[in-house]
C-alpha cells in the first residue's frame, strides 16, 4: 500500500510515499498493515494498524497506533506496507489491477511469448512492468496503454507493443546491407582491337 520515508513532527508522525489510489479507503483508523523491514529490525514480523492519516501540503502523514513520539516513528523509516487481501478481490475499475493479479502473466508480442511478469516497479512518474526474458534478462516496460494495451487476467496474458530494441537488440536486428550491385563498364577504345 505504501512505504514509510521518514519521521514527521514531534508526535509520531510518519511520512508516507502511497502505492494506492485510493488512500482514504485504505487508511482508515484501524486498517492494519503488515511490515516488510530488514530481518534485524524491531518490527521483524509485526503489524502496525493506523490511527489516523493527515495531509500535509499535499503530502500524506500517518499516525499509528502505539507510535507516540518521533524516536518510534524514527524505527520505522523506509518499512513497506502490506496488506492481506482477498485474490478475487475486484479493483473496482476496468483497468487497474492488483500487483498480484499480474505477477506471473505471460507477456505477449505479435501473438507469441516473450516473458513473463516478474514483479511491479511503482515509479513517480509511470509504473513499469519487470519482464523475465529468456535472452534478454529483465526487461522493464512502460505499463501505459500505447506499450501495454491489453491485460487479460482470465486468459493469463499481457499483450505489448513496445517500441523497436526494448525486447531485442537493435543493432541484432538490422539487416545486413546487401554490397551494391556491380556496375558495368562501357569498354574503351584501348580494349577494342
Amino acid at each position: 500500500m505504501g512505504r514509510i520515508t521518514k519521521a514527521h513532527g514531534l508526535k509520531g508522525g510518519l511520512k508516507l510515499e502511497l502505492y494506492t489510489d485510493d488512500p482514504d479507503r485504505r487508511f482508515t483508523h484501524g486498517a492494519v498493515f503488515t511490515l516488510q523491514v530488514p530481518e534485524d529490525s524491531p518490527w521483524s514480523g509485526k503489524t502496525l494498524a493506523i490511527d489516523e492519516l493527515r495531509w500535509y501540503n499535499g503530502h500524506p502523514v500517518a499516525f499509528f497506533e502505539g507510535i507516540t513520539d518521533r524516536s518510534g516513528a524514527e524505527t520505522l523509516a523506509r518499512a513497506i506496507l502490506w496488506v492481506d487481501q482477498d485474490p478475487d478481490e475486484e479493483t473496482g475499475e476496468d483497468d487497474a489491477w492488483y500487483d498480484h493479479q499480474l505477477v506471473g502473466l505471460r507477456v505477449l508480442r505479435d501473438g507469441v511469448q516473450v516473458g513473463t511478469v516478474a514483479r511491479v516497479d511503482h515509479m513517480p512518474a509511470q509504473d513499469l512492468l519487470a519482464v523475465d526474458t529468456a535472452d534478454r534478462g529483465e526487461v522493464l516496460v512502460p505499463f501505459v496503454s500505447a506499450i501495454v494495451p491489453a491485460v487479460d487476467i482470465a486468459a493469463g496474458t499481457v499483450t505489448v507493443t513496445p517500441p523497436t530494441g526494448l525486447f531485442e537488440d537493435p543493432v541484432a536486428e538490422m539487416a545486413t546491407p546487401e554490397p551494391p550491385p556491380a556496375v558495368a563498364s562501357s569498354p574503351t577504345p584501348d580494349d577494342e582491337s
